[in-house]
C-alpha cells in the first residue's frame, strides 16, 4: 500500500495577510480557492511549484481570534537553493523566530505564529 502527502491544513484569521506572506517569504501561488455557499469557510490551497504537495489555508468567518498553537514543535520545512539569499529576505521581513546555526538551520513565523522550517538545498 502507498500513500502520497498531498496537502497540510493551517487555520489562519486573515486570508489576504497570509496568502500575502506564503507568497512573498517562500514563492508559493494560489492555486484553487473554495467558498462555502454560506460564508462560513474559505479555503485556499497553495502550491510551490516544484511538487504536488500543497499548504490548504482555512479561514472560518467564526473564529476571528487566534489559534491556540499549544506548545508541541509541529512545524513545515522547505528547501532552498539560495539559502543565504532566503536567510536575507526573512530577515529583511522580520519573520525569522528562531536559528540554529550549528544545525545550518533556520525558523520563520507566519502571520498566525506557524512556524516553518528553512533548510539549504542538498
Amino acid at each position: 500500500m502507498k500513500f502520497k502527502c498531498i496537502h497540510c491544513n493551517i487555520n489562519i484569521t486573515d486570508i489576504e495577510r497570509s496568502v500575502d506572506f506564503y507568497q512573498k517569504a517562500l514563492g508559493m501561488k494560489v492555486v484553487r480557492t473554495k467558498e462555502a455557499s454560506d460564508g462560513s469557510f474559505i479555503l485556499t490551497y497553495l502550491n510551490d511549484g516544484e511538487s504536488d504537495f500543497e499548504i490548504e489555508l482555512t479561514w472560518l468567518k467564526d473564529h476571528p481570534q487566534a489559534y491556540e498553537l499549544g506548545e508541541n514543535e509541529s512545524h513545515i520545512c522547505f528547501e532552498v537553493e539560495d539559502y543565504q539569499k532566503a536567510y536575507q529576505l526573512h530577515k529583511d521581513m522580520g519573520c525569522i523566530c528562531f536559528e540554529n546555526k550549528a544545525m545550518g538551520l533556520y525558523f520563520i513565523h507566519d502571520p498566525d505564529d506557524y512556524w516553518i522550517e528553512i533548510l539549504p538545498k542538498k
